[in-house]
């Protein structure tokens, strides 16, 4: 009988190989993009979901090309300061990128990136951990949205509920979430029950680079940040 693949050991090196291989990619496709496109744009996200993600990246991929993942890879890839950036004003750029943020390299025409950018927004069912948007409150009494087969789903997420006659029944008012605290499992899964959807994927334009000029469109960022060191 064979060996099965999934057992076999995979040595320490071989791993570092491949992850540094990666991050070697990712650097020369950086580099290559930056060639081969007009300008550069640092942008950040929140509540970032990766299926919504890959559609807006579809509808530019004719014009541009986008990079999500390591800060430090990418920073390395453009250059930390004057003394190793590839285009000269990189390093701005380099300083920009932290926290939940990537890069765009585009053809299109700057309005253009700022519509798309601006415009965009896509709603979707809060994680936990999320903060909530609003208080939710729910009354004593049926609940006609849900089935006799959900009450006992119902009872797990901490609901005080009942069946009466085969309706679902709240015996006593019962707060789901309260606004500008975090969302327990628990309170995740009944907004999702529920259809309130609380959290907003947008995207946000942080800087231009092009070999002309530099722009910062954020507020809040200080000249520091893009100074040269």
């Amino acid at each position: 009988m064979p060996k099965s693949k999934r057992n076999r050991p995979v040595t320490l090196s071989k791993t570092k190989k491949k992850g540094r291989e990666h991050k070697e990619n990712v650097v020369n496709s950086i580099r290559d993009a930056v060639e081969k496109y007009d300008s550069v744009y640092v942008f950040s996200f929140e509540n970032m979901r990766n299926l919504k993600f890959k559609e807006f990246r579809e509808r530019l991929k004719s014009s541009s090309r986008f990079f999500l993942g390591s800060n430090k890879v990418m920073q390395v890839a453009l250059g930390r300061s004057v003394a190793d950036e590839i285009r000269s004003g990189l390093h701005k750029i380099s300083k920009l990128l932290r926290g939940d943020s990537g890069l765009c390299f585009t053809s299109l025409p700057k309005e253009e990136i700022q519509r798309l950018f601006n415009e965009y927004e896509d709603y979707d069912f809060a994680r936990t951990g999320s903060t909530a948007t609003e208080t939710v409150e729910l009354k004593e009494g049926p609940l006609d949205q849900f089935t006799h087969e959900m009450e006992p789903f119902l009872r797990k997420q901490g609901m005080p509920v009942r069946l009466n006659k085969g309706v679902v029944e709240l015996v006593s008012d019962f707060v789901v979430c309260e606004e500008g605290k975090p969302l327990s499992p628990e309170s995740a899964r009944i907004l999702r029950l529920l259809g309130i959807k609380m959290a907003t994927f947008k995207l946000h334009l942080i800087c231009r680079w092009s070999p002309e000029d530099f722009e910062v469109y954020r507020e809040g960022l200080e000249d520091s940040d893009v100074e040269s060191s």
